[in-house]
């Protein structure tokens, strides 16, 4: 990861677009289970505050590791999200 700024940007980016993604389905399925798709859209927004919060408490000697590992759980977290997104 070539900077905090842009991983930040990153997280930002992904989740936002799950969210939208959300959103037009229920739209396009007004019919559909909309307490599962806010129920998910709880979940990213969750998901987004708990990475923020790690990236933010990153200290120590070794914060390039902590942020390898931040960005491993974010393609983790967000491979766990688009799954549930698609079993909508």
């Amino acid at each position: 990861m070539s900077s905090i700024k842009l991983l930040k940007k990153e997280i930002n980016n992904d989740i936002g677009d799950l969210i939208e993604e959300i959103y037009l389905w229920e739209l396009s399925n007004p019919d559909g289970d909309l307490a599962k798709s806010e129920k998910l859209i709880e979940d990213a927004i969750q998901a987004f505050d708990e990475l923020m919060m790690k990236i933010n408490a990153v200290n120590g000697e070794d914060k390039k590791g902590q942020f390898q590992t931040i960005a491993k759980e974010r393609k983790k977290v967000m491979s766990s999200l688009l799954k549930k997104s698609v079993a909508l």
